[in-house]
């Protein structure tokens, strides 16, 4: 039986973009990241629900380590008020490698733009797997992506 737990790992990312037009964009118009970072994610596609609520279902299509990966996620948590948000994988390539796997974002007002937070919390279904840094560098990259995006269409 393979042993395994609840393991956790983050990053920060600054951007110049305000917090809550940050999190308008993850959190009601998903579907346009497709458009603003078509070299990582392919498309995102709403199953059940309406954008931007709880309990809605999402697939994201996307390039991880040069290779299609699809992940079906529930949104779970939303709270506009901290401009926080949660997805939990459903159904995917991730639940190939990991048990659970858990997105959670979070974005923070600063003094000059703001400061967006990922947090992935997953679950190994066997000890050798690699934590999945290569996500929370997409992360990243998707951050600075819809930063520049943002901050170009605003000014």
């Amino acid at each position: 039986m393979a042993y395994s737990q609840l393991q956790k790992i983050e990053t920060k990312v600054q951007i110049r973009a305000s917090a809550q037009q940050f999190y308008d964009i993850f959190c009601n118009r998903p579907h346009h990241i497709a458009n603003i970072s078509p070299q990582k994610i392919q498309s995102v596609q709403i199953h059940k629900g309406e954008w931007g609520t709880e309990g809605s279902i999402v697939s994201w299509n996307f390039m991880l380590d040069g290779k299609k990966v699809v992940a079906k996620e529930v949104v779970e948590g939303i709270d506009k008020e901290n401009c926080k948000l949660s997805f939990k994988v459903l159904e995917g390539d991730l639940l190939g490698l990991y048990k659970s796997f858990k997105f959670n974002l979070q974005v923070t007002p600063k003094e000059n733009g703001s400061v967006v937070q990922w947090s992935l919390e997953f679950e190994k279904q066997e000890n050798h797997i690699p934590a999945p840094h290569t996500l929370l560098q997409l992360g990243i990259e998707l951050s600075k992506n819809i930063d520049s995006y943002l901050t170009q269409e605003h000014n």
